[in-house]
């Protein structure tokens, strides 16, 4: 006989938090948004964790390069798309992972023998007037010496004109020697009033660049996400048909973390795939898994070796597996039982299994009570779809601003790969839909609005901490009336616009 749930199947719109003591120590600034996002033991630090609780999802409309290095400056990760080929998601992560190291991979290179031509041709392409002249035009060889914007005139010389003829020799540049630290860089430059200072090992070859504007930008990101060797985080997707070839590219890449991307967590598949990453890596790849929505796909994640295990099926705005499955659950019974799962889990065998909420945000405030009734993070599509940084184009609609968004599973993306259930190479059936969302600007400005409102409610509950948060949150359920007693009614509105907008 089937298993019937005794609960309704619920979202967050109907779930409220109640306000709890709030001492003089809960204020915003002393909030802090630190998570884990790998597994740990008790007693233990995680081997990674997030400056605030929020990753992009792996979608083609949202998650490329340039999303990780912005959302990695905020403290966030973002998971770049799989659904692509295996070396451009591979290039992808090496664009992020140098873009902002403190020391930096050069990617602007040329050889002496070359002329203006190619410096202006070079300095169009990549925007960089910082160029890196090498005997052999790499970023590894040996160099000798250095063009920037002040060493030519387009007004007075010949664009045939070899760069060795006005590139500043290597014996006329300052420099530092490979082993440096950050900071001995940074003094340098400040010493002697440059913007950029190449790293140089013994044989004379480049490593690295420090750049003055880089150091300006950490002071304005306290809260930026980097790895041991000052790198950004970046995450990826993975799938579990071509993991053996693409997931040694990716860590051959950098690449910081791994996601499964799956519409269906609890099968075969993902248990092939994280066993295949353990024999090769041990627990030195950190890879996630999911989507699943109760305990009994939880544990048998965790028993598998995931590094954090994903929550959701059909609950975001793109998604149709509902509609044409028939299969998910609301994302709030979802986070409540799979972090009760969770904590179970971590009493009987001492290992913390993070968990990702993914899918169900419609409102800022749905991220406090995701975090409230258990999750670890949160995993966002058209949040982060409506901004700048996402891949997709700015198009008017109607006199108004959009993003292109669109789902993974649906004609358009044809991700095969994220609903196989190990049947024929291509979609079957779409799952989600091709859509617009409203254009909203930069992510920097966005994500802070919106964690303002979460470190603001969590102080509400008494809570400096998201453990301290998910111990004292008190949560009702509520009424349909209280749903429309809870936003602006009875009144007439001045401004349209005032209305709340849905992110």
């Amino acid at each position: 006989m089937a298993h019937y749930f005794d609960e309704p199947s619920r979202t967050f719109s109907e779930f409220l938090l109640v306000p709890g003591y709030s001492s003089k120590e809960c204020r915003v600034e002393n909030v802090s948004l630190k998570t884990p996002i790998v597994k740990f033991k008790k007693g233990e630090e995680p081997s990674l964790s997030a400056n605030i609780p929020l990753v992009s999802a792996v979608m083609q409309a949202v998650s490329d390069d340039k999303m990780a290095v912005a959302l990695a400056r905020e403290g966030g990760i973002s998971f770049i798309y799989c659904s692509q080929p295996i070396e451009k998601q591979a290039e992808m992560i090496k664009r992020a992972k140098a873009y902002k190291a403190g020391f930096v991979k050069s990617d602007t290179n040329l050889r002496p023998d070359q002329t203006l031509a190619d410096v202006l041709e070079l300095k169009a392409r990549t925007g960089h007037s910082t160029i890196a002249i090498t005997e052999d035009g790499t970023a590894e060889g040996k160099m000798v010496g250095l063009v920037t914007s002040r060493d030519y005139r387009i007004s007075r010389m010949s664009t045939d004109t070899k760069i060795s003829d006005f590139m500043t020799p290597f014996e006329k540049l300052i420099y530092a020697k490979d082993g440096c630290t950050l900071s001995e860089a940074n003094d340098i430059l400040w010493d002697n009033k440059l913007n950029a200072l190449p790293v140089i090992d013994e044989n004379q070859r480049l490593t690295y660049f420090v750049f003055r504007k880089d150091y300006d930008t950490h002071k304005s990101n306290p809260n930026e996400l980097l790895d041991a060797h000052k790198r950004y985080v970046v995450g990826a997707g993975v799938n579990t048909r071509d993991y053996e070839e693409r997931i040694p590219a990716l860590v051959d890449a950098g690449v910081d973390i791994l996601c499964i991307d799956s519409s269906e967590g609890y099968s075969e598949w993902q248990l092939e795939t994280i066993k295949w990453v353990r024999e090769k890596y041990g627990d030195t790849v950190k890879i996630g898994a999911g989507n699943v929505v109760d305990k009994d796909g939880f544990n048998f994640l965790a028993d598998a070796g995931a590094d954090f295990v994903k929550i959701g099926i059909g609950g975001g705005s793109i998604c149709i597996t509902r509609e044409q499955k028939g299969i998910g659950r609301g994302q709030a019974s979802a986070v409540i039982e799979v972090a009760k799962a969770r904590d179970e889990y971590y009493k009987e065998t001492g290992v913390y299994v993070p968990i990702c909420s993914d899918g169900g945000i419609v409102h800022d405030y749905h991220i406090t009570l995701a975090l409230a009734m258990g999750a670890d993070f949160i995993m966002l599509g058209r949040y982060f779809a409506r901004f700048d940084e996402s891949p997709t184009k700015r198009v008017n609609v109607n006199g108004s601003y959009m993003k292109e968004y669109w789902g993974e599973g649906s004609a358009r993306a044809r991700n095969w790969q994220r609903y196989d259930m190990g049947g024929e190479k291509k979609l079957s059936f779409e799952e989600g839909v091709d859509s617009y969302v409203p254009y909203a600007g930069s992510l920097r400005s966005n994500v802070q609005a919106s964690l303002s409102k979460v470190r603001s409610t969590m102080c509400n509950v008494g809570a400096i901490t998201i453990p301290e948060l998910q111990e004292k949150a008190k949560i009702t359920l509520v009424s349909s009336t209280s749903i429309v007693e809870g936003g602006a009614h009875d009144v007439v509105l001045k401004d349209n616009n005032a209305a709340h907008y849905s992110k």
